[in-house]
């Protein structure tokens, strides 16, 4: 029987994931825009015939399907995805998880971690909505979300670590990662392998806030995948040069390691709460921060320095075939 991935309309076999970006938010919100809708409301209406462009854009380069992994506190709407999958035959694969400590809503979970029953809790949450559907929407996400700080996995980040473990081996969904300033990916790998979580269905993004090549095999020795995904972000949350991330990219592939990366780009298309205003030189440097920028800008440079239409292929299509359709069996350390 052909393995299956949950997407916001419903499950599809992997075979049809087609070229994927497995990183990309159409709507986003960092915890407190609630307070501020008064200046800045979500209008749905407008907000969907925007996105439909974003995803005609993303489509025109030939993506079937696009990881939408906005947690479930950041604005995460899978109905708003639903519709927006609908209008244009974009598969979108939504998450079930929480973000990092500092940028996150712990006060939630925290009040219930000094009660002694959040780690509980939170997998009850994922395994129900993995299970049964996003409240009472009957959409299921196709991937855990979860992620850490700069330089650390805290107590807090480390109780949703263990509860998406288990629940993989119960469910064999993926897990997707965000690591904070190019820190603390093998050290995510590793504390995801020790709960008992399948090496061949996570995958740690955000790995191209380093240009160290060994930081990269590092993780990529422990048998997961890694997301390039932040492609146009640079100026920011400690992001490099998108040129430094090319030859970070181009040692690996040397290396070997074709088989373990996929590309994306981490874009935000929709601001819950008022869009952020940037200085006038960080916008400069973020103007190829959208999700055509790595097929207008870097796959043509990539394919001048060497690299086959093979590899590209493996890096947007093959192996996010391999990750939802990986290995589910228990891994013993």
């Amino acid at each position: 029987m052909s393995k299956t991935v949950e997407t916001v309309t419903g499950p599809i076999p992997v075979e049809q994931l087609g070229k994927t970006l497995v990183h990309e938010h159409f709507i986003f919100g960092y915890p407190g825009y609630q307070g501020d809708v008064t200046l800045g409301p979500f209008v749905e209406e407008e907000a969907l015939e925007y996105a439909i462009g974003i995803a005609r854009q993303m489509m025109s380069h030939g993506v079937k399907t696009v990881v939408d992994p906005t947690p479930n506190e950041c604005g995460r709407n899978p109905v708003f995805l639903k519709k927006l999958s609908e209008a244009t035959g974009l598969q979108i694969i939504c998450a079930t998880g929480y973000y990092y400590e500092g940028e996150g809503a712990p006060p939630y979970f925290k009040l219930r971690q000094a009660l002694g029953t959040a780690e509980q809790e939170i997998y009850e949450m994922f395994k129900k909505e993995i299970t049964e559907g996003i409240a009472n929407t009957g959409i299921k996400p196709g991937v855990i979300k979860l992620a850490s700080s700069k330089n650390q996995i805290t107590d807090y980040e480390q109780m949703f670590f263990r509860a998406a473990a288990k629940v993989q081996q119960e469910t064999g969904i993926v897990i997707l990662t965000h690591t904070q300033e190019g820190t603390m990916g093998p050290e995510q790998a590793k504390l995801l392998i020790e709960f008992g979580a399948d090496p061949s269905k996570i995958i740690i993004g955000h790995m191209d806030g380093n240009t160290d090549p060994e930081y990269h095999k590092a993780v990529m020795d422990q048998g997961v995948k890694i997301g390039l995904d932040r492609w146009g972000i640079q100026g920011m949350v400690g992001a490099p040069p998108d040129q430094e991330r090319i030859e970070t990219l181009l040692e690996l592939l040397d290396a070997g390691y074709e088989d373990q990366i996929l590309l994306a780009h981490d874009s935000v298309n929709i601001w819950l709460g008022r869009p952020p205003v940037m200085p006038e030189p960080i916008m400069k440097m973020m103007e190829n921060w959208h999700p055509g920028h790595l097929f207008d800008n870097i796959l043509p440079i990539l394919s001048e320095r060497g690299v086959s239409d093979e590899q590209i292929e493996k890096m947007f299509g093959t192996n996010a075939k391999a990750l939802f359709s990986g290995n589910t069996t228990k891994i013993t350390t």
